[in-house]
């Protein structure tokens, strides 16, 4: 059983420093190792938001594991399929702490892939996340509109180019995710959890949590991440199959848990709303890609509106539908709202008319 190391508080860059210290990071690492860090940079809006990795647990790491001597670093990340790595980089604040501490900054949707066998059918894995010699995933922990919450395990989505990103919501998220992390498994994950959005996973409705933790097996920093957002494990499935396939060990017990300092205790964890299972309800989706329905979500939530029949999704390629069609799969819908994905404020439109 691996240890779960939290900390409370709101400055991202000395909790980090202080979980590394704590757990002995250096000590794990081999001298000489190349590190690369996978923050969660998924779209381009700021950390404050609640959906992006804060720019100060990239510099904790960094000035930890430089303060150790360790000098090839690097930070790897591609977007969601239809953003910009580079863009997203810029804007949640990297970009100028990458320059600021000499570190370079890989864009994986360019970056060369290999083919790796795991559990459910050989998938593309991107070079420089599987050739690191110690691969440290920095997530949020939010809500996501398909898989409830995503953490460690579906951060590692990242690691992949978009023809692989868009296979995988083909075949529904749920056995990909576990099968990624039984062939990608990062040696160490420091989890933001300072405000992510419990709701939707491109931020939005940031909710202030105030805690950071780190842990070295995946399959439990994400099961734990499951207990803090009051969600059973079945609601997040790929978490159980990722340790059927031996990429970790979902039992957390109370002595797993390690507190470096204690948070204010009339606060308690804030709970997803689930909301999103109320605006989706008349929602037909079939293998539809995140940045498309998380589009759809979005304006929903935001134009109030309740449609009878809402098509999405590469399920719907060639298939006539009697309603409004959500993005280019759903070209044979009566009313489509085009795009890869559309504009919210176009399917708002859509959605009055």
């Amino acid at each position: 059983m691996g240890k779960i190391y939290q900390i409370y508080g709101d400055g991202a860059h000395g909790m980090t420093i202080a979980l590394m210290e704590a757990a002995q990071v250096a000590d794990m690492i081999p001298a000489g190792a190349s590190i690369a860090l996978k923050p969660n940079l998924v779209v381009s809006r700021p950390a404050e938001e609640g959906a992006t990795t804060h720019p100060g647990v990239l510099s904790g790491a960094i000035e930890y594991l430089q303060g150790k001597g360790f000098s090839d670093i690097s930070v790897i990340e591609s977007a969601w399929v239809g953003d910009s790595t580079q863009r997203a980089f810029r804007i949640c604040g990297c970009e100028e702490l990458a320059e600021r501490y000499h570190v370079p900054f890989y864009d994986l949707k360019q970056d060369k892939t290999r083919l790796v066998d795991t559990p459910l059918r050989p998938m593309e894995i991107c070079r420089r996340a599987l050739d690191a010699d110690f691969l440290i995933d920095l997530p949020v922990l939010k809500g996501h509109c398909q898989t409830a919450m995503t953490c460690a395990l579906k951060n590692c989505k990242g690691c992949i180019p978009d023809r692989e990103k868009r296979r995988f919501h083909t075949e529904g998220l749920m056995k990909p995710i576990a099968a990624l992390a039984a062939a990608l498994r990062p040696q160490l994950t420091i989890v933001d959890s300072i405000c992510g959005d419990l709701d939707f996973e491109e931020g939005g409705s940031p909710v202030h949590t105030g805690r950071m933790y780190l842990g070295t097996d995946p399959v439990q920093v994400d099961a734990y991440g499951c207990q803090l957002l009051g969600l059973d494990l079945s609601e997040a499935p790929y978490i159980a199959l990722a340790e059927e396939w031996g990429a970790g060990c979902s039992r957390v017990e109370p002595e797993d848990v390690v507190l470096l300092n204690q948070p204010d205790p009339s606060a308690a964890y804030p709970r997803p709303s689930r909301k999103v299972a109320a605006l989706t309800r008349r929602v037909d989706a079939r293998s539809a890609c995140s940045a498309c329905y998380a589009a759809l979500v979005r304006a929903l939530h935001l134009s109030g509106a309740k449609p009878e029949k809402i098509a999405i999704g590469q399920g719907w390629k060639g298939v006539p539908f009697d309603g409004l069609g959500i993005g280019s799969c759903c070209g044979q819908a009566a009313c489509q709202v085009k795009g890869c994905p559309p504009a919210v404020a176009d399917i708002i439109a859509a959605l009055s008319e």
